[in-house]
């Protein structure tokens, strides 16, 4: 091989190299600052999100500007009720939870035999779903968990936190139970499912190699094709 040749296949390489290194550098800013993935490990929001259900986060949804031109170059959304967003759980900031934003600080949230009220009025909740149909009373003290199930507060929503909630009302762990979230632990807002799968109910506590082989050959056969690329609203 001659001098020149050998010239140019480092000069082959070096290009390689270099767009290999700038594209891991931009998928690390665009994962860091942009967007995250998410899985929906149970089926605390469904129908709207099921288990399976792949996700990518918008994390600037919510992004509060640093400097001034930042204010002029990212859209400014403030939070509103019937938002999802994802969070760190305010219990375990190593988790992220996803739940629907049902109310705003200085609000009033109630909920009186599975109905939710803010500020007295009746909330309209067509995502909503309750698969028990019976009522816990507020009379019924010893079941207490069941009992801030269905009938709740009031409780008016403290400066700087959100009450959010599940879309699957009887099966989700939300404010209900662990109270208000603060503002500060929203990380962004479900933007589009861009792969999902039946996946089993328990499939997030499977953790072993095992597991993660069954799961990974059962991608293809149990793909939910629909659900590819749903912009999530």
């Amino acid at each position: 091989m001659t001098k020149k040749e050998k010239k140019r296949d480092k000069g082959v390489f070096r290009e390689y190299f270099e767009l290999i290194a700038e594209t891991a550098v931009f998928v690390f800013f665009v994962m860091t600052f942009v967007v995250q993935a998410f899985q929906i490990p149970t089926g605390s929001m469904e129908p709207t999100l099921l288990i399976g259900d792949f996700l990518l986060v918008n994390k600037l949804a919510y992004a509060r500007p640093v400097f001034p031109f930042e204010a002029k170059v990212l859209p400014e959304k403030r939070i509103e009720r019937k938002d999802i967003v994802v969070f760190k759980y305010p219990r375990e900031l190593n988790k992220d939870f996803v739940k629907r934003i049902i109310a705003l600080e200085g609000e009033k949230i109630e909920i009186r035999d599975k109905q939710v009220y803010i500020n007295e009025q009746s909330l309209s909740e067509p995502y909503k779903v309750h698969n028990d149909s019976q009522v816990y009373s507020k009379n019924d003290s010893y079941h207490y968990d069941d009992l801030i199930r269905d009938n709740f507060g009031p409780v008016v929503v403290p400066p700087g936190h959100a009450f959010v909630m599940g879309d699957n009302r009887d099966n989700s762990a939300d404010s209900r139970y662990w109270s208000f979230l603060p503002l500060d632990n929203i990380k962004g807002r479900p933007w589009v499912i861009y792969f999902s799968y039946k996946a089993e109910r328990d499939a997030w506590q499977k953790t072993g190699l095992r597991d993660k082989l069954k799961k990974f050959v059962s991608f293809l056969p149990k793909a939910r094709w629909t659900r590819m690329f749903k912009v999530i609203r």
